[in-house]
C-alpha cells in the first residue's frame, strides 16, 4: 500500500512518519525549502493537484495546516488556501484514485458555549478565521464523497517544536508568579496518540469502509489552562528544575483579561464516545500523555533553563 504524507515536520507529522511505517510504504512531502526543492507547496492547488496525481497514493494523510490563530485574522487568504482549499483538493484527486484521506481538525469549528462536551453532530459556529477555515476543509471533504477520517482534536502538544507547557516552565524560571487563563477548558491531547489514533483507525476502515467519517479525537479528562499550568510547574519542580514559581503562584485570569486579536472558545471538551464505540479504543487521561511529553523533553528543557 502507498501512503502520502503532507505536513511531516509538523508535530503530528513528525510521528505520523512512525506510526504508519507499519501499514505500507510512506512517502512524507513538506514544503519545498526553497524553488525547485522536492515537496510540496499544499497552498499551490496546482503544485498540490500534480503531486497527487504523479503519485496516486491509495492514502493520503494530510497533516499540514495553517494554525497560528491569530495571524489566521490578518491572512485570511492563506489560511483559507491551507486549511479549506487544500484539503478540498485532496478529497476531490483521493475520490478519484478510490483511495482514502485522513484529516485532522479542531474544537475551533465550535462556538465554545456551555460547559457539555461536543459530539460530532453539534452544530458548528466557529468564532474566528481558523476555525472557519478549518470547517470548510471539513465540508468539502465530506461533499466530495471521498472514504475519509476526519480527526477534531484539542490543545495539542508534543515533546518536539514549541507549546504552553515549555511556555510555562520557561516563565516560571523567570517569574515568582504567574497569571494564566482558567475559563478556558479543554483536553491536552499528545501528537504521538494522535499519530497513533489515525494508523489504529485507518487500519480498521481499510477493512470496514463504512467506518468513514468525522470523529472526536483527544485526550480523556478535562482541565483549564491554569490549572495545566500548575500541573505542568509542579512536574518541574519535581524533575528538579530551577523554577522559581510554584502551582500556588499561578493565580487564574478570565479571557476577557488576556485579549487577543482571535477569539478563543471558552468550552474546548469534545466527546470521544463515537471514536471509542467505532474503533474499540480507550483513550489516556491527559496527564499521562503531558507527563510523558515533559519527561521526554527533559534534557532539552534542562538545557533552555535561566
Amino acid at each position: 500500500m502507498r501512503l502520502l504524507l503532507l505536513g511531516p515536520n509538523g508535530q503530528v507529522g513528525w510521528e505520523l512518519c512512525r506510526s504508519l511505517a507499519p501499514l505500507g510504504d510512506v512517502l512524507a512531502l513538506a514544503r519545498p525549502s526553497a524553488p525547485g526543492q522536492p515537496g510540496v507547496d499544499v497552498s499551490d492547488e496546482l503544485a498540490l493537484t500534480d503531486a497527487i496525481r504523479r503519485i496516486r497514493p491509495d492514502v493520503l494523510v494530510n497533516a499540514s495546516a495553517y494554525i497560528a490563530v491569530d495571524q489566521a485574522e490578518r491572512e485570511v487568504d492563506l489560511a483559507t488556501a491551507v486549511n479549506a482549499t487544500a484539503p478540498g483538493v485532496m478529497a476531490r484527486e483521493m475520490q478519484r484514485l478510490g483511495g482514502w484521506l485522513v484529516h485532522y481538525s479542531t474544537d475551533y469549528v465550535f462556538d465554545g458555549r456551555g460547559d457539555s462536551p461536543r459530539d460530532e453532530v453539534a452544530s458548528t459556529a466557529p468564532l474566528g478565521v481558523y476555525g472557519r477555515t478549518k470547517l470548510a476543509g471539513e465540508e468539502q471533504i465530506r461533499d466530495s464523497g471521498c472514504l475519509h477520517l476526519i480527526l477534531r482534536t484539542s490543545w495539542v502538544h508534543a515533546a518536539r517544536g514549541g507549546n504552553f507547557a515549555r511556555t510555562m516552565l520557561r516563565l516560571a524560571g523567570q517569574r515568582d508568579a504567574l497569571k494564566v487563563v482558567n475559563d478556558q477548558v479543554g483536553a491536552p491531547t499528545g501528537a504521538e496518540l494522535l499519530a497513533d489514533l489515525a494508523a489504529l483507525c485507518l487500519r480498521s476502515a481499510l477493512i470496514a469502509p463504512e467506518l468513514s467519517g468525522t470523529y472526536h479525537a483527544c485526550a480523556a479528562g478535562e482541565v483549564s489552562w491554569c490549572d495545566y499550568a500548575r500541573h505542568v510547574i509542579a512536574w518541574g519542580h519535581r524533575a528538579g528544575l530551577p523554577l522559581r514559581a510554584t502551582p500556588d503562584s499561578v493565580t487564574g485570569i478570565a479571557t476577557a483579561d488576556y485579549p487577543t486579536p482571535a477569539q478563543r472558545p471558552l468550552n474546548s471538551r469534545l466527546d470521544t464516545r463515537k471514536l471509542r464505540a467505532a474503533f474499540q479504543l480507550t483513550m489516556p487521561d491527559w496527564q499521562t500523555g503531558v507527563d510523558r511529553m515533559l519527561t521526554e523533553a527533559l534534557p532539552t528543557l534542562r538545557n533552555t533553563s535561566p
